[in-house]
């Protein structure tokens, strides 16, 4: 229920606060007074956009504020419309709401029956949630979308499946070769390096027998014996003569055997060195097999760690392949059953539909009746079967259309075929006044000139069953016609002052005289006698 709603700085008004009441409140006042603005006020501050322009000159800003009660809290809504940049700010119980929560809290807080309700009216989406809520088991709508969504789900799952199997199909050969190729190799998971690195080894051990080789030969010569172990010799025996010549060669010979020594340590080092154990494994085999795994490379034309990938890949397409036929058959398994589900589901919907479409009809015959309309007024569904799952005759659900025929002697017609603006409003009050009675709280009502295009009698049958509504649900009703005013419990008027040649839109309570006077200026009198 709405309680307050205060509009601050929006185009004519500069400052207006209304205090609503449960039940019927009523504004009146002389056409373009500000009316319908108001109500486009409190669409603005439920999700509605407005134009910067509409802010009022020289303010920087424009705001609209209202204390609802939902569900026994208060919940304070605010939205401010920027006169600089057009953006405007939400705030729900003083914190900032985005416009998607507040579009959400929306079908809540208000419902309007005005020229945009007669157009919803005339929707088949609209009239055919109409229909679903005199359904006696509306869980069976939840349990169809469930059921709906499920055999979806399962039957693109399939066609997912089966596209990609078809896809994978199509490389079966070109996998198969490669995974042959890549068997016939079996390359593994850092063998490249390690053997790259063995060959290294086995490099530097060839390096070494080369020149340890070179190096004993050297010392001891070939075959011709012309190594340094000889010429030393040679040089020592020559020394040991003129070491007893000469004075000055006496210590030639203890150096030469210093030096003999040395030769000999090192003659005991290269042995060592040429003794030392080299790897068993051939050169010739680790040549090979590298040389295998670049034909490999090159042949699938990436590096072989994409090789090692590759292979597990070419193995899980094939087995993708040789489990999609068991796979294929448990989804269409999957499928069956949730179509066959869905068809047991609609075997019993479409015929609460169809029954509740008989109430309904019946119902609103009643109400229009009340409303003016001729005793011979008939309100129909016309149904249409709309497959679920194609292919599938028991997957049809059936969807209402409505049709009416509002006087005897006319074939059932859609409401936009036939329908008056005035037939138009009475039809909708009559379908909110039958869906009212269903909810157990229902959004404040907005009833923008719902008495256009009536009068006399049928104007007098509307007032009554707006008041009856009334009695039940919160109604705000915007009208210019004194039947209707008078059964407001609360009253407004609304009316342009000018100020300082400034205009300016006003809202009064009305009570006692003033309130009858307000009357009697849309009945057409000008003064109580």
């Amino acid at each position: 229920m709405l309680e307050i709603l205060r509009i601050h700085d929006l185009a004519l008004i500069e400052d207006m606060e209304m205090d609503f009441t449960s039940g019927m409140n009523v504004l009146t006042g002389e056409t373009g007074a500000g009316k319908s603005f108001i109500m486009k006020a409190l669409d603005f501050l439920t999700g509605d956009r407005l134009s910067q322009d509409l802010v009022r000159p020289g303010k920087e800003k424009a705001t609209v504020e209202a204390l609802f009660v939902l569900d026994g809290r208060d919940c304070l809504l605010r939205r401010e419309l920027s006169a600089e940049t057009g953006r405007s700010r939400v705030f729900l119980n003083d914190r900032l709401c985005s416009q998607d929560a507040l579009r959400d809290l929306r079908p809540a807080l208000l419902l309007h029956t005005s020229q945009h309700g007669q157009q919803r009216l005339l929707q088949p989406a609209f009239q055919a949630r109409i229909l679903d809520d005199f359904l006696q088991r509306p869980d069976m709508l939840e349990e169809k979308d469930r059921l709906t969504r499920a055999w979806a789900d399962v039957q693109e799952r399939r066609t997912r499946l089966e596209r990609e199997s078809a896809a994978t199909e199509e490389k079966r050969d070109l996998l198969e070769f490669q995974q042959q190729e890549i068997d016939k190799v079996r390359p593994q998971t850092g063998e490249e390096e390690k053997l790259e690195a063995q060959r290294e080894v086995f490099r530097r051990q060839a390096d070494i027998r080369a020149q340890t080789a070179a190096a004993l030969e050297a010392l001891h010569g070939g075959e011709e014996g012309s190594g340094l172990f000889q010429q030393l010799a040679a040089l020592e025996r020559s020394a040991g003569i003129l070491a007893g010549i000469l004075d000055e060669c006496s210590t030639m010979p203890e150096s030469l055997a210093e030096m003999r020594a040395t030769f000999q340590d090192l003659d005991a080092r290269l042995r060592r060195a040429a003794a030392h154990p080299h790897a068993a494994a051939d050169i010739e085999a680790v040549e090979a097999r590298l040389y295998a795994l670049a034909q490999l490379k090159r042949k699938l034309k990436r590096p072989l760690d994409a090789i090692l990938f590759l292979r597990r890949e070419i193995a899980e397409a094939l087995s993708f392949l040789d489990r999609c036929s068991l796979e294929r058959k448990q989804l269409l398994l999957e499928e069956e059953e949730a179509a066959n589900a869905l068809a047991a589901l609609l075997a019993v919907l479409n015929p609460a539909r169809q029954t509740a479409a008989a109430a309904f009809g019946t119902a609103m015959e009643e109400e229009l009746k009340k409303l003016g309309f001729s005793d011979q007024v008939r309100v129909f569904f016309e149904f249409t079967p709309q497959p679920l799952i194609p292919g599938r005759e028991d997957s049809h659900e059936l969807r209402g259309r409505l049709l009416w025929r509002p006087n005897p002697g006319q074939p059932p017609q859609p409401l936009d075929k036939i329908a008056s603006g005035g037939e138009l409003s009475r039809f909708l009050l009559a379908v909110v006044s039958l869906m009212s009675r269903t909810a157990d709280e229902t959004p404040t009502l907005i009833f923008d000139e719902v008495d256009a295009g009536i009068g006399g009698l049928t104007l007098n049958r509307v007032a009554e069953s707006l008041a009856a509504l009334a009695r039940t649900r919160q109604i705000i009703l915007i009208t210019h016609w004194p039947q209707l005013a008078v059964k407001a419990i609360r009253h407004f008027t609304i009316r342009k002052d000018i100020v300082d040649g400034q205009t300016y839109t006003r809202c009064q309570r009305l009570e006692g005289d003033a309130l009858r006077r307000e009357l009697l200026r849309m009945a057409g009198e000008e003064s109580l006698e």
